[in-house]
């Protein structure tokens, strides 16, 4: 038999069966189709049983391998629950009845029994089957259900005891059956870590009771393993749901929790994402539009107005897109083909009645009716800072060539209206001269609203000065309400004020309020900055140029310092070598005139008329010499010629170009220099310590060839020649056999020699035997009318004496030779240290020997001996500058009688030392007859030994006879007659 529904199908097996009646009673089964299966043995019958399952089994008493009840035994040992009908034969037997109910027996039909009969007790046998197979589907199904390992499940009475609990929620619990079992379902510590957790479960409970299927959502917190100690929180759901028996009364509940965490988290994240579209849409700048095939408008973004300016019921009151964007915007059939078409460049005016650039992006779409989305964003900003940009590049490609601060500004002025779209721009530039903010350029624009523009101070006085001090861009929207406006009667009302860096302030603005927006603000700084740009260009380039015109004239500077080095060094070369003054001069003129290195050099002295220079060397061509002779080198003449005019002020004289003033009065001596192409000239005093001994002057066969190095290092060298022609004179004084003796009268009260005697009021003499020290001289000085100890008393209050010590007291009355008590008369001498400057050594520099000194309280007499090498008048001059009043009382010749100078002699041969001791020895009296002082006396004032006084004393006594008898002519072995 075959069944259109075999899950409906009955499967009916009978066993030992195969009469008429029986299969006349299967037939008449009314309950449906029925799938019989027929066996002739009971082990064919277990074994048809153990392939599938079976609705009902008729069985006859009596089989070939057994009986029915023995059949029934052993299928209840396999199913309890499957009916079995036993057909005994005939009437059947009372024990066979009574054995076949104890075995459980179904149904009971004897075969004699009508075929009616059979069927009814089959149907109702089935029947039962079908209920017990569902029921037993129906608890399968709940016990799986129950059983879930992801749900937490429990039976509960109907006041809310637990009855039982699933393992899963046990395992929540950690907890066993026994346990939970007639505990209040509300009190379970699954509700207790949870907010308001047993209150909502109770009212769950008692709404279940009455009949209601609740779900409640339940949040609590957890353990986590990682990071350990930490708790996270999880959502249950809490459905308890009644059961009821067959009259409809709630006889139990059944409760289910299920972690729905994950779904409240997507849940949650669901709603902040809507909330977030909505946000979005509300906000971005883009625009979203959904028309149907006709245009007609199906959804309208609700940011329609950042665009538009419409609300978005008034864009759809519009009808159609057609009315907001233009007409014939694409290609219908195009759009069908791509099914997206981006980037479409359109205009659109808004409410206000602007226009506006957009790009638009269509596709296709099926939302709700529409057919067509539009997406469209406003670029017109970022098309105007486009067209901007394009300005400013054309301006910077311009402002590449410009040289001038100046023709900066006029192109950035001029170039403003197209970058800025402003009617009004101006360019401050700072001058640093005058400290102040000079209007460089400004447009037609600024003129017509503004009129002339003032010049600023830097500083808070004015908006320019101070943006220019701040280093800060302003932006006004009503420049009128500035309290630094300058100008209340100008037509400007927005303005902008950027600052140009070091160099000054770029000004734009316009006669509308709030003219700048985000784009224009950005543009004129960029305009600004571009214009900084080239100003600073313009200013390394200005500093670069400087740099490289300073770096030429240092390197000729420097070239011509080496060459000058160069010079001096052969000067200084042939200084050392020179003997005489003449060879100093000759060879300084001659080196400088050298490899062509200057035109012309000579040197020149005042003569002894002292009217005029006189030429004593010269270098160069021959034409110098006929320069020399054709110019005035009158000193008392109108004529200025360099060396003369040296020569007046004892200063450098640098005539750079001698063609200036060639037509002036008294330069005559220009119309000889240029045709002898010496075009500057230079003259430098030869003066050391105050001696002068002539002009150095030197000609060149360019202008501005001695420049400020140069000068110096001539005018050093001037010094330098006259150093060394000091040094010959002085050796040639040494070796001299004729002077001049100057007698000078000192009335100069600050002459240290004459306030010594003056306060100690006695008379001081000494005859010119010097010592030389590092920072000082001694001199022993002879006292006379007061003891010498007074003298020392009284030098010690004077900051021009460094030191003094009796040398030899000839007032005391004991005489130190003889031991007689003889008095004699006040006086003696003394050791005095002069402090530098001395006027002694600066005479000795130039080979002028200071010859004695007698000063009284009034007055102080003062002989030098000059040598004939030596000008009288320049050392006549450094004593009458030495002191306030003095007078020149006489002037003689003077010839030494020895053959040579002994006094030089004796000093190259004695060491300082020697002559230390010799000295003090003669002034202390050693060598008087009777001694004055004792030799050790001597030794004690000097701090050395009385051996070491008398050995250093004989020395010097060989070395004083030696040089005598060689003077004399005398042989060293012979002794001359005394008479």
């Amino acid at each position: 038999m075959v069944s259109p529904r075999p899950g409906d199908e009955r499967r009916l097996l009978v066993v030992g069966l195969e009469d008429e009646p029986v299969r006349t009673a299967t037939n008449d089964l009314e309950a449906g189709p029925t799938d019989v299966r027929t066996v002739a043995t009971a082990q064919a019958a277990l074994e048809r049983f153990a392939t599938g399952p079976v609705d009902c089994v008729v069985t006859a008493q009596r089989l070939s391998d057994g009986t029915g009840v023995a059949l029934l035994e052993r299928l209840r040992d396999r199913d309890p629950t499957v009916p079995v009908v036993l057909v005994p034969d005939d009437a059947g037997d009372e024990a066979v009845a009574s054995a076949a109910v104890a075995a459980g027996v179904t149904e009971y039909v004897p075969r004699d029994r009508s075929d009616d009969d059979l069927a009814a007790a089959l149907e109702r046998a089935m029947a039962t089957s079908r209920k017990r197979r569902r029921r037993r589907a129906r608890a399968r199904q709940f016990g799986a259900i129950f059983d879930d390992p992801e749900t937490y499940a429990w039976v509960l009475e109907p006041d809310g005891a637990v009855r039982r609990a699933s393992e899963a929620a046990l395992g929540a619990l950690d907890a066993t059956e026994d346990d939970v079992l007639g505990c209040p379902f509300p009190t379970l510590s699954l509700w207790q870590r949870a907010e308001k957790g047993e209150s909502v479960v109770r009212d769950a409970v008692d709404r279940a009771a009455n009949g209601e299927v609740v779900h409640r959502e339940v949040a609590r917190t957890r353990a986590t393993d990682e990071p350990p100690g930490e708790r996270e929180s999880y959502a249950l759901e809490v459905t308890v749901r009644p059961v009821r028996d067959d009259s409809g009364t709630v006889v139990s509940l059944l409760a289910r929790a299920t972690d729905v965490t994950e779904r409240v988290r997507l849940e949650r994240e669901l709603r902040e994402s809507e909330q977030l579209h909505r946000v979005t849409l509300n906000n971005m700048t883009d625009t979203v539009l959904i028309t149907d095939d006709d245009g007609a408008f199906t959804y309208v973004c609700p940011n329609v107005h950042f665009i538009f300016g419409y609300s978005d019921d008034e864009i759809h009151e519009m009808g159609t897109i057609d009315e907001l964007l233009e007409a014939d915007l694409f290609d219908r059939e195009e759009l069908a083909t791509e099914g997206v078409l981006t980037n479409i460049e359109c205009t659109a005016t808004d409410k206000a009645g602007r226009e506006h650039t957009l790009l638009v992006n269509v596709r296709e779409v099926d939302i709700q009716g529409g057919t067509v989305l539009y997406s469209c964003r406003d670029i017109t900003k970022r098309k105007r800072r486009e067209e901007a940009l394009t300005a400013l590049h054309r301006t910077a490609r311009e402002l590449l060539y410009a040289e001038t601060d100046r023709e900066i500004a006029t192109l950035v002025v001029e170039d403003a209206t197209d970058v800025l779209d402003l009617e009004a721009s101006a360019a401050y530039l700072f001058e640093t001269d005058e400290n102040v903010l000079q209007p460089a350029a400004r447009s037609p624009g600024m003129d017509a609203l503004h009129g002339p523009l003032p010049a600023h101070q830097p500083g808070g006085d004015s908006i320019p000065g101070d943006v220019f001090v701040e280093g800060e861009s302003r932006f006004f929207a009503d420049v009128h309400k500035s309290p630094l406006l300058s100008d209340p009667t100008t037509g400007i009302r927005s303005a902008a004020f950027v600052p140009l860096g070091d160099h000054g302030v770029f000004v734009a603005g316009s006669a509308t309020v709030d003219a700048f927006d985000d784009v224009s603000r950005e543009l004129t700084d960029l305009l600004a900055a571009t214009a900084e740009a080239a100003l600073d260009r313009v200013e390394r380039e200005r500093t670069l140029r400087e740099r490289d015109r300073e770096l030429k004239r240092r390197n000729r500077q420097l070239t011509r310092l080496n060459r000058i080095n160069e010079i001096i060094r052969e000067i200084d070369q042939a200084l050392v070598q020179a003997e005489t003054r003449e060879e100093i001069e000759a060879a300084v003129c001659d080196r400088l005139t050298a490899a062509d290195r200057f035109s012309f050099a000579w040197i020149g002295a005042v003569d002894p008329g002292g009217d005029r220079l006189a030429s004593r060397a010269h270098g160069g061509t021959e034409q110098g010499r006929d320069y020399l002779d054709g110019v005035s080198l009158s000193l008392t003449a109108a004529a200025t010629e360099p060396a003369v005019r040296t020569a007046r002020t004892n200063e450098v004289t640098v005539v750079s170009n001698v063609a200036d003033a060639l037509h002036e009065c008294g330069q005559s001596w220009r119309k000889e220099a240029l045709p002898r192409e010496y075009q500057s000239v230079i003259g430098v005093p030869l003066s050391y310590d105050e001696f002068t001994y002539g002009v150095m002057t030197v000609y060149a066969d360019r202008p501005d060839a001695f420049d400020e190095v140069t000068r110096a290092v001539l005018e050093e060298l001037g010094e330098t020649i006259a150093s060394a022609i000091a040094a010959v004179e002085r050796k040639s004084a040494l070796l001299s056999n004729a002077s001049t003796r100057l007698e000078f009268d000192v009335r100069d009260g600050s002459f240290v020699f004459t306030r010594l005697a003056r306060r100690a009021e006695c008379v001081l003499s000494f005859d010119g035997g010097i010592r030389q020290r590092e920072d000082a001289a001694a001199v022993f000085v002879t006292v006379e009318g007061c003891p010498p100890t007074d003298v020392v008393s009284v030098a010690d209050d004077l900051v021009a004496v460094e030191g003094a010590q009796v040398i030899n007291d000839a007032s005391d009355g004991d005489d130190a030779g003889t031991g007689s008590g003889t008095e004699r008369e006040p006086g003696g001498t003394v050791l005095v240290e002069l402090s530098r400057p001395f006027l002694a050594l600066r005479l000795a520099d130039h080979g002028v020997v200071l010859r004695s000194v007698e000063a009284t309280p009034e007055r102080a007499r003062i002989v030098v001996d000059v040598p004939r090498s030596v000008d009288a008048r320049g050392s006549a001059t450094v004593v009458s500058e030495t002191f306030s009043d003095v007078e020149l009382r006489s002037k003689r010749s003077v010839d030494r009688t020895t053959p040579r100078d002994l006094r030089s002699e004796i000093l190259d041969r004695l060491t300082e030392r020697q002559l230390e001791v010799v000295q003090l020895a003669y002034y202390g009296g050693y060598f008087e007859s009777p001694r004055d002082r004792s030799g050790e006396e001597i030794a004690e004032t000097l701090g050395i030994s009385p051996a070491a006084f008398y050995r250093h004393n004989r020395t010097v006594q060989r070395k004083l006879f030696d040089l005598l008898f060689d003077e004399l002519g005398l042989p060293a072995n012979t002794v001359p007659t005394v008479e």
